[in-house]
């Protein structure tokens, strides 16, 4: 098998945060949360890692995780910009806002050889999902039409500090993805329910055992074909809007209404966490303390 790459969207620039979230310490020994997910996904198998990140911090990057994963892993940095569109169409010079995921993920296209997978930089997956999508790619032969999902328990992704925003996965019966719904400030109230508002008066519940995405993908190279094709239309509509972006669960919406692709749905009975506000961090750091303290990582991740 090719190498089977991760690509890890890490372009945002951490204004909620205060700073790049990507490069702060949450592990013992200065870990970043993409530390561990680079080890984990060795562990699984993976042979390269992707970084999408921006120009204007590059080489802070570069300099900052390149030599730690040297003889570890093969590691290559892509930039995501603004003037990254096909050359028909003309960039407004008043936008400022990035293209979204699916842009992003493009800018690996000459990077990734075989199947992929896709993460965010500031979340924490969980082992057993890296291993998941390893054994996926190992068992799929449909290259062209069969992507996958991981796909977490709600009640593994909620928050003890506040509502969260979930995409709900809906699947046929075969265990295909139909639909992804965003439910929004989705919370567990006291009486143990998780509930989210449909409107100003009225809740709708949603079981513990929902399962919800992450944006946790696995790809294979034709992604980038079915992209330059729906990228193209997408700029032809809202090209000139300053903040529409171009987001991977509106481009597999569209690819699995045309019955281009088939989306197979994978179950992680992983916990998931992240980090978006400077209030997360405590709450990171104590987790990944707790999976050192069980034996799931080395206090030092490197040696």
């Amino acid at each position: 098998m090719p190498n089977t790459t991760l690509v890890i969207l890490a372009a945002g620039m951490g204004s909620r945060y205060g700073g790049l979230k990507q490069m702060d310490s949450f592990g013992p020994n200065g870990e970043t949360i993409i530390d561990y997910s680079i080890f984990d996904a060795i562990e699984a198998g993976f042979s390269k890692v992707v970084f999408i990140i921006r120009d204007s911090f590059r080489n802070d990057f570069e300099s900052f995780f390149k030599d730690k994963f040297e003889g570890k892993i093969e590691i290559a940095f892509v930039t995501q910009e603004l003037h990254h569109i096909p050359e028909k169409f003309t960039l407004n010079p008043d936008r400022e806002k990035p293209w979204g995921t699916a842009h992003a993920v493009q800018m690996a296209k000459d990077e990734v050889d075989g199947p992929f997978a896709v993460i965010n930089a500031d979340d924490y997956y969980g082992k057993e999902a890296y291993q998941t999508l390893f054994d996926f790619f190992n068992a799929t032969d449909n290259h062209l039409s069969e992507y996958c999902i991981i796909g977490y328990f709600l009640e593994r992704t909620l928050s003890e500090y506040g509502t969260v925003n979930r995409g709900v996965c809906s699947m046929d019966s075969e265990g295909y993805l139909d639909s992804i719904v965003e439910c929004v400030k989705i919370f567990k109230e006291e009486d143990g329910i998780i509930r989210y508002p449909q409107d100003s008066e009225d809740k709708n519940s949603l079981d513990a055992r929902t399962l919800v995405s992450m944006n946790m993908f696995g790809f294979y190279p034709s992604y980038f074909d079915h992209f330059d094709r729906l990228f193209s239309d997408f700029l032809e509509a809202y090209g000139e809007e300053l903040k529409s972006e171009f987001y991977i669960p509106t481009f597999l919406d569209v690819l699995i209404k045309a019955g281009d692709v088939k989306l197979k749905v994978l179950e992680s009975e992983s916990d998931w966490f992240g980090v978006t506000y400077q209030d997360d961090k405590p709450h990171v750091i104590k987790r990944l303390n707790t999976l050192i303290e069980s034996g799931a990582y080395p206090e030092k991740l490197w040696g």
